[in-house]
């Protein structure tokens, strides 16, 4: 499947998608039926994450303070629910162009609570909820930081992804082995709330790529005035925290230490950066 799978990369390029990512379903092994791609396609053999970049400016109203509609329209609403979307589903259709079954998967909050009662024996209730992160970086497009956020080499952690399913059997990408994150402690600094709690580390390993990873409270990220925003899709999802100020520390920290791939002629972060430290307090 060599030849079909630089096809379908071919075509993702032309799509204008930014990054894919490809995983056999061997990868999942042990991810709980709850969690697992076969529970909603059992003859699945391939796992495609698909991303589109955030632009650097759709952040530029947020860093400045000065305009913050920009970034729920092209940083999240739109460019998941529209662009990226449609990215998705042009290459499900070119995979079932070519008689392959193609499921394409919106990335959904994990804390979605089941919503029925099994239909059989064994089966988990719908709705199944894939761990997007985990799975991006079982398909080797990045790893998960140590504040919690998926990142990649080319973006850090500036995309949006969704994934599909197909019953092709594709070349998969190799699991990403450089370290994007540095790991540092220090990092904890970007969250002014103190919502990266440092003295609560874990390990995670997933295909074999270890990362540190700090607990970070997300019921302060829920009282977050830096540019949190609540969970588009699901009251109990995680806050959409890509815009606030931990996440553009992130992507000032990345470019200044040339981290990543994606690198401008002006940097990110003109000034100190402002700061709500509580309710009508600005820092």
């Amino acid at each position: 499947m060599r030849d079909f799978t630089l096809q379908l990369r071919d075509y993702a390029e032309v799509n204008r998608v930014d990054l894919m990512g490809i995983a056999p379903i061997e990868r999942f092994d042990g991810v709980p039926k709850e969690r697992h791609p076969s529970s909603i396609f059992p003859e699945a053999r391939s796992v495609l994450v698909v991303g589109k970049r955030i632009t650097r400016g759709v952040l530029r109203g947020v860093e400045e303070g000065t305009q913050f509609d920009l970034y729920p329209m092209y940083g999240r609403d739109w460019l998941n629910n529209r662009i990226l979307a449609m990215a998705t589903f042009r290459l499900g259709e070119f995979l079932e162009d070519n008689g392959w079954e193609a499921v394409p998967l919106p990335n959904l909050p994990l804390e979605v609570p089941a919503l029925g009662i099994p239909v059989r024996p064994n089966q988990p209730p719908p709705n199944v909820m894939i761990d997007f992160e985990d799975a991006a970086v079982r398909a080797g497009l990045g790893e998960i930081g140590y504040c919690g956020v998926f990142l990649t080499p080319q973006f850090g952690p500036r995309q949006r992804i969704q994934m599909i399913l197909t019953d092709a059997k594709l070349e998969p990408n190799p699991i990403l082995e450089k370290a994007i994150c540095s790991g540092s402690k220090d990092h904890a600094k970007f969250c002014p709330m103190g919502a990266i709690d440092v003295s609560c580390e874990k390990t995670t390993v997933i295909c074999g790529k270890q990362m540190v990873i700090a607990r970070v409270d997300f019921e302060k990220c829920k009282t977050c005035k830096n540019g949190a925003y609540p969970n588009p899709y699901h009251v109990t999802g995680k806050p959409d925290r890509l815009a606030a100020i931990c996440v553009r520390s992130c992507v000032e920290y990345l470019e200044t230490n040339k981290a990543i791939e994606s690198s401008f002629h002006n940097p990110f972060r003109k000034r100190a950066p402002w700061q709500v430290i509580e309710e009508r307090k600005l820092l």
